[in-house]
C-alpha cells in the first residue's frame, strides 16, 4: 500500500468542547483539557463541516466533554445538517431540557448517543461523580424517543460495575433504544490515569460476555447490541479507527486535526490546526497522518503478517502507553516481542482489585 494513499474520511468525530458536568475517571478526554477560551468558534466549526463534506465526510459525532455544554449548539448543528451531514450527537443528557431538545429534534438531529454509568442510581452517580444524573439521563432518554429521535445507550463497563451489565442492557430494551453499546473502558486519557482501579478481572469479562451473548439471543432484532471488550485480553489488536488515517478523524476543541481522539499523545508528531490549514491539506499531506498511514512504517512481525491490512498493525497510542514507542507493534498482538508489558499491566491490575470513588482520580480541570 502506497505510504500516501488515503481515501476521503467517512466520519469526523467534532470534540467541541473539554467542558462537562460529569467527572467520570474513565474519560478519553486528555489529562490536559482545553478550556472555553480555546475553543473553536461557531463560525469555524461551521467551517470544518462544510469542508469535511466536500471532502466526502458522510457523519460528524458531535462529543466532548459535554457538546450542550456550548450556548451555540443548535447553531452548530444547523451548520452541520447545511453542509449535509448526519449528526449523531453524544451528550451526558444532563444539559439538553425538553425546550432544548425540542430545537434540536426541529434542526434534524436524527440520532442521540446517551452516556449511562450504572444501572442505578448510586452507581451512576457515584462513576460520574454528579448527585441526581440517573434520574436525569432516564427521563432525557425517555424523551428523545418520544420525539421520534433514534437513541442508542453508551454503556462503559469496569472493575466497579461490570455485575451490571445485563440489568443496563435490560434499561435500554425499557427505555426504548435502538441500540446499546457495552463497551468496556478504553485505556487512554483518565481511563490510562486510573487504569489499575478499572481493569476488569478475566472472570469478570468473561461474566459480561456471557451475558452479552444471551441478551442477543433473547432481543432478537429488537435490541442492536454491540460489544467491544477490553484490548489488553485480546490475542489479537483491533483494527483501531479502521487503521491510522484511513477512514476517521477526530477534530479537538481548539481545532487539532487528529487520526484518532488520544492522536495527541504521541508526543514525537505534531498535529496541524484548522486554523492553520485546510481539512483536506491535512488529511492528505501532514506527516502526523501519512507517519502512521498504511503498512509501510510496520516493524516486523507486523511487516510480514498476513493480517496487516487486517488489524492495520493495531494501536498506536496503545503500543506508546505499554511499551513507550508509538511504532512498535501493539503489544496486544501474541505475535509481539514486547507483550510482557502488558502482561505485567494485567498483574499490577490483580495486585490491586479495589474499586471505586476512593482510588479514583476523577476528571477535573
Amino acid at each position: 500500500m502506497n505510504q500516501n494513499h488515503a481515501d476521503p474520511p467517512l466520519a469526523i468525530l467534532a470534540e467541541l468542547t473539554h467542558r462537562c458536568p460529569l467527572r467520570c475517571p474513565y474519560c478519553s478526554n486528555p489529562t490536559a483539557l482545553v478550556g472555553r477560551s480555546g475553543e473553536l468558534s461557531t463560525a469555524e466549526w461551521a467551517d470544518v463541516f462544510r469542508q469535511a463534506a466536500d471532502m466526502g465526510a458522510l457523519q460528524v459525532h458531535m462529543s466532548g466533554g459535554e457538546p450542550a455544554a456550548r450556548k451555540d449548539l443548535e447553531k452548530l448543528c444547523q451548520a452541520a445538517v447545511d453542509a449535509g451531514l448526519y449528526i449523531n450527537l453524544i451528550t451526558s443528557g444532563l444539559m439538553i431540557d425538553g425546550a432544548r431538545l425540542d430545537r434540536l429534534a426541529a434542526i434534524g438531529v436524527p440520532h442521540v448517543q446517551l452516556s449511562v454509568q450504572g444501572s442505578d442510581a448510586a452507581m451512576c452517580d457515584a462513576v460520574g461523580g454528579y448527585d441526581g444524573a440517573f434520574a436525569i439521563k432516564q427521563d432525557f432518554a425517555r424523551a428523545v424517543v418520544a420525539r421520534g429521535i433514534s437513541l442508542t445507550l453508551n454503556a462503559v463497563l469496569h472493575r466497579a460495575n461490570c455485575h451490571q451489565a445485563g440489568d443496563m442492557i435490560t434499561m435500554a430494551r425499557d427505555l426504548g433504544a435502538a441500540r446499546i453499546e457495552v463497551a468496556h473502558t478504553q485505556y487512554y486519557g483518565w481511563g490510562l490515569l486510573n487504569r489499575d482501579g478499572l481493569l476488569p478481572s478475566r472472570d469478570q469479562l468473561d461474566d459480561v460476555t456471557r451475558i452479552v451473548e444471551q441478551a442477543r439471543k433473547d432481543s432478537g432484532a429488537d435490541l442492536q447490541i454491540d460489544y467491544v471488550v477490553p484490548d489488553y485480553y485480546a490475542e489479537t489488536p483491533k483494527a483501531c479507527m479502521a487503521g491510522w488515517g484511513r477512514r476517521f478523524l477526530t477534530i479537538s476543541p481548539e481545532g487539532k486535526v487528529l487520526p484518532c481522539h488520544a492522536a495527541e499523545t504521541v508526543d514525537h508528531l505534531t498535529f496541524d490546526t484548522v486554523r492553520d490549514k485546510t481539512l483536506s491539506e491535512i488529511w492528505y499531506d501532514s506527516p502526523a497522518f501519512n507517519t502512521y498511514r498504511g503498512t509501510d512504517w510496520m516493524p516486523e512481525p507486523c511487516q510480514s503478517c498476513d493480517l496487516k491490512e487486517v488489524d492495520w498493525g493495531g494501536c498506536r497510542c496503545q503500543a506508546l502507553a505499554l511499551v513507550g514507542d508509538a511504532g512498535a507493534t501493539d503489544p496486544v498482538c501474541s505475535k509481539s516481542g514486547q507483550r510482557e508489558k502488558l502482561l505485567d499491566a494485567l498483574t499490577d491490575a490483580a495486585v490491586s482489585p479495589k474499586a471505586g470513588p476512593d482510588i479514583w482520580t476523577y476528571r477535573q480541570f
